[in-house]
């Protein structure tokens, strides 16, 4: 296996193992695909779904590197920092609220909603 690639990996690991957040999101992940799976969904429901995950673990992997990050600048509170962190943690709130609103589009019809 490449060292960039096993690299790639132990970063993945490091979020789940140090960020309670990628556990919830990883579970919310099983919860999406097995009901997926349950009601059949679409081709094209599987690709928004598929994104959607996605888009929302890379985005828990950013706020951590961001978080790392600005942790190994300053162990201080500085205004800038928190904002950094602040604006990390905004991103993966928006890419989490865009996942509910693909699976309310998806999964609402097929729930009574």
């Amino acid at each position: 296996m490449p060292a960039k690639f096993r690299a790639a990996l132990a970063g993945i690991v490091y979020c789940l193992r140090t960020q309670v957040n990628m556990a919830i999101h990883l579970a919310a992940m099983m919860a999406v695909i097995g009901a997926g799976w349950y009601f059949h969904v679409q081709p094209w429901e599987w690709a928004a779904l598929t994104i959607a995950i996605t888009m929302v673990l890379a985005a828990e992997t950013f706020n951590t590197a961001v978080e790392v990050t600005v942790n190994l600048y300053t162990s201080k509170y500085h205004p800038l920092a928190r904002i950094a962190k602040d604006v990390a943690a905004g991103a993966v709130l928006i890419t989490a609220l865009g996942a509910v609103a693909v699976a309310y589009i998806i999964f609402g019809p097929r729930l009574g909603f």
